[in-house]
């Protein structure tokens, strides 16, 4: 978001020409200011319509990405929860001519995503601009923006449901990654519902914490030392370096053997250089092992 009014230039001159000074905290604070307003209304929605113009042009390229990878290293055990709004993640989903139904991770979209429609009154999630298998109404698109001085994510029908799977998915699971989250306190809300589902708070936890980013890891722990019990953390600046890119689809599996089964085991790396449908090919003896156990 720091330099949010560079890469969406529309929303400054929006800014501009209603002389809506930027609060130096960027974007969201001033988003949150004028939607707080009724007065500031239309600007409001011309604002979010300019968001919706920029990330919905968004393409990936036609070779494999690092999206195409996460999707393909993770099973339907497994959960991706996004808060970015950029289509990325569904492109990535439909064009993967390997992965059927329930092979394929689950998706979750924390602040809406500009692809995702959801239909009201089936509580059904689809394709923006398709229509909802059980009452045919066309799916209405997902809200993206909040004021964040009250992000309540239980107002939204769609967020609401995303926000308590998650949460579900948190308690039960046993391995987590953070990839590239920092945790705002400006999203204090989204962290405490984090929090409470997420809490090694037992002493025989074996829970294992994994965070992907750039930043100092001093910094990094600072933010996330509540979710992580003791020693059961690893930080990596790149995905490549994860458990899940070292072991993709038996991530899991490849813990449990090293540091519980204290067994020795071999990384069997994403290999980066390969085209469609290469990649598909070397994911596909992994899938086929799971189709038949």
């Amino acid at each position: 978001m720091a330099d949010f009014l560079d890469v969406v230039p529309a929303v400054r001159d929006y800014f501009a020409q209603a002389g809506i000074r930027v609060d130096e905290n960027g974007f969201e604070e001033t988003y949150s200011r004028i939607a707080e307003d009724p007065a500031h209304s239309k600007l409001a929605s011309k604002i979010e319509k300019a968001v919706y113009d920029y990330f919905g042009s968004l393409v990936l390229p036609p070779t494999p990405t690092l999206y195409d990878h996460l999707l393909l290293s993770l099973r339907g055990k497994d959960v991706i929860a996004t808060f970015n709004w950029d289509p990325f993640l569904l492109q990535a989903a439909k064009r993967c001519g390997l992965l059927k139904g329930e092979e394929a991770p689950r998706l979750l979209f924390l602040h809406g995503n500009v692809l995702v429609g959801f239909c009201p009154a089936c509580s059904a999630l689809g394709h923006k601009g398709n229509h909802c298998s059980r009452c045919r109404k066309e799916f209405k698109p997902s809200r993206l923006l909040y004021p964040i001085a009250n992000k309540d994510y239980r107002s939204d029908p769609m967020i609401a449901l995303q926000w308590d799977e998650l949460e579900q998915s948190l308690k039960d699971a046993f391995m987590v990654t953070i990839f590239g989250y920092g945790a705002p306190v400006s999203d204090r809300a989204a962290v405490d519902i984090l929090k409470g589902a997420w809490a090694p708070n037992t002493p025989s936890v074996m829970e294992q914490f994994e965070i992907i980013d750039i930043r100092d890891e001093d910094d990094l722990l600072a933010s996330w030392c509540p979710f992580i019990h003791t020693h059961h953390y690893e930080v990596h600046t790149d995905f490549y370096d994860s458990w899940i890119a070292q072991h993709p689809r038996r991530t899991g599996e490849a813990y449990r053997n090293q540091y519980i089964e204290a067994k020795w085991i071999s990384n069997n790396s994403i290999p980066t250089d390969l085209g469609f449908p290469e990649i598909w090919d070397w994911y596909e003896p992994l899938v086929k092992r799971e189709r038949n156990t």
